[in-house]
């Protein structure tokens, strides 16, 4: 059918796409480290993780979900204590710098209206994005 040829065509270049961002990683691992990775070792590397991004759409289906969340991951990384480690610590990276571009976004348009924001409103929405976070 069509749309099998297009889910096909979808995978081939997600699989692509998977071995060239491998590709680089391992590029930068072996700079860092002074040394090499094989076209092999880096094909194999490739494709464990996209059989692993298969596991994960798998979870998400039977749990009846569309989207992958942060928390998926670290559930599927808890095995390894240093993979759960630095997927959680890039996280809340992401997390801080997402609230401070909110932050700043809030003080700009609220410069913008020329209007002050009220101390207690910003505390209220902080608090509040907090929770979101927990």
């Amino acid at each position: 059918s069509v749309c099998g040829a297009d889910w096909g065509r979808a995978l081939q270049r997600l699989r692509a796409a998977v071995h060239y961002t491998a590709g680089g990683l391992c590029r930068e691992v072996a700079e860092d480290k002074g040394t090499e990775f094989s076209k092999q070792a880096v094909a194999a590397i490739a494709e464990i993780t996209f059989r692993q991004c298969g596991v994960f759409l798998i979870l998400c289906r039977h749990a009846k979900r569309s989207t992958i969340t942060t928390e998926d991951v670290k559930l599927l990384a808890r095995r390894s204590s240093s993979l759960l480690k630095y997927i959680t610590q890039k996280s809340d990276e992401i997390t801080s710098s997402n609230m401070e571009q909110k932050e700043k976004k809030k003080k700009k348009s609220g410069a913008a209206k020329g209007g002050r924001t009220s101390g207690k409103h910003e505390a209220a929405v902080t608090e509040s994005e907090d929770s979101n976070m927990a």
